[in-house]
């Protein structure tokens, strides 16, 4: 499974939060109320963010392992995410639709108590031919 890894830079707000950057991710940046919260939130930022470059056909920035410059009280982490996870986490997402069907269908099929996801979830699978 890949795994890739990037320096971030975590800046105190002065609050006791951070604000987390990543000086080879361009555009890349969260926030967290400590440290422990900033580190989590900037694995999630960043994580979602080399999703969205991949899901775009962009290409993943390089690493430079060279400690970037920083502020007086910034601390430097290597942080760490899997894409693969992440990008199964969002492609299998459960998302909410809006549907349109006659009256006296939608009544039937309440007093039968059908589950509409999946019996539209199932109809989908079979018209793409999906197996999954």
């Amino acid at each position: 499974m890949r795994k890739l890894t990037f320096l971030a830079v975590l800046e105190p707000n002065g609050n006791g939060g951070y604000g987390v950057s990543f000086p080879d991710v361009p555009g890349c940046i969260s926030l967290g109320d400590n440290f422990d919260h900033a580190v989590k939130m900037g694995q999630e930022a960043l994580g979602l963010h080399i999703y969205g470059l991949e899901k775009d056909g962009d290409p993943i920035p390089e690493r430079d392992d060279k400690i970037p410059e920083t502020g007086k009280g910034d601390i430097v982490v290597p942080i760490s995410v899997y894409p693969d996870l992440t990008k199964d986490s969002m492609d299998n997402r459960r998302e909410k639709t809006t549907i349109t069907l006659p009256h006296w269908l939608k009544e039937l099929a309440e007093t039968e108590h059908v589950n509409y996801s999946r019996v539209l979830e199932t109809a989908l699978r079979d018209t793409l031919n999906i197996e999954r």
